[in-house]
């Protein structure tokens, strides 16, 4: 996922690996040849709007939320028709109370509406404070997840390895996510949860505590699960 930096030049573009806690633990538990973290891909603001969220820092907010503010008193300006004027006016009150288009309830019916319109703050947005951005690493970690992304694991042998997915995805849709090959061939997924792993003392221990599920391709999968995928090669 691709997250742009907006007005804070602390963060140096590029890709980082998420350092997350959790994926320390189990790289602990499981022998394995390397780690690989899942990563997010930091870029400038000239690239905002192809990115998938939005960090900002506190001092900045006013700014990113301006920049919507005056594309909208603009079109206002013009002859929007009576649908889009009437989206346009809800948003444009949201914006002055300060709030970002993403999350605010607006019905699905005014989104329409504008859908022609790049907004700014219909994107995932994490504002930080100074202190936070100095923390680089456990802030990229809440923005990735603030903005609806997990990550899932696949352990032991050649690699320790988490994936970055979005929040929702199937157990077929995240077979995607290592290769194409196992999504079309896919019979099951292996899968014990990042609890009763924990609990268990290890993926093998899981596995003899009878932790270790079969699921099939509709199984929603939860954040670091471990999963091996059964497939048809």
């Amino acid at each position: 996922m691709k997250i742009a930096l907006f007005g804070s030049a602390e963060i140096k573009v590029g890709k980082h690996n998420l350092k997350a806690p959790r994926f320390d633990e189990v790289d602990k538990m499981v022998e394995a040849d390397k780690k690989t973290f899942a990563q997010v891909d930091v870029v400038a603001e000239d690239q905002v709007l192809d990115a998938d969220a939005i960090l900002t820092s506190q001092d900045d907010k006013a700014d990113l939320i301006l920049r919507d503010l005056e594309f909208v008193e603009t079109r206002l300006g013009r002859d929007a028709q009576a649908a889009e004027r009437a989206a346009l006016e809800k948003i444009k009150a949201l914006l002055e109370s300060e709030q970002f288009i993403f999350n605010s309830g607006l019905v699905p019916e005014d989104l329409l509406a504008v859908a022609a319109h790049s907004f700014l703050t219909n994107k995932p947005i994490t504002v930080a404070a100074l202190e936070e951005i100095e923390a680089s690493d456990i802030l990229l970690l809440r923005t990735f997840r603030e903005a609806g992304y997990i990550s899932f694991l696949t352990v032991g042998g050649k690699e320790n390895r988490a994936w970055p997915i979005r929040k929702g995805l199937t157990a077929w849709e995240a077979a995607g996510a290592i290769h194409s090959d196992i999504q079309k061939g896919f019979i099951r997924a292996e899968v014990i949860s990042f609890a009763d792993f924990l609990e268990a003392g290890g993926e093998t221990q899981a596995k003899r505590a009878g932790k270790q599920r079969l699921e099939m391709k509709q199984y929603v999968v939860q954040d670091y699960d471990l999963v091996n995928f059964r497939f048809n090669k």
